[in-house]
């Protein structure tokens, strides 16, 4: 009977180890997401603002056949 309490513990401690490990690879993930929505969020924010320098440019420009 002491034997299988012994393993029984041995094994919650292996998948408590496993609970935290999988815990913290959660989180790590959780915050490179977050990042890199920052990072599409500028990359947006960049490509709307080049798009309105080239519209701009592109309306002040002379038609092609002057």
């Amino acid at each position: 009977m002491d034997q299988v309490i012994v393993d029984l513990q041995e094994r919650l401690a292996h998948q408590e180890a496993a609970i935290d490990e999988f815990t913290r690879q959660s989180l790590a993930q959780d915050e490179r997401i977050a990042a890199l929505i920052r990072r599409i969020d500028q990359l947006e924010t960049q490509l709307r603002e080049l798009s309105e320098q080239v519209g701009e440019a592109v309306e002040d420009a002379p038609p092609p056949h002057y």
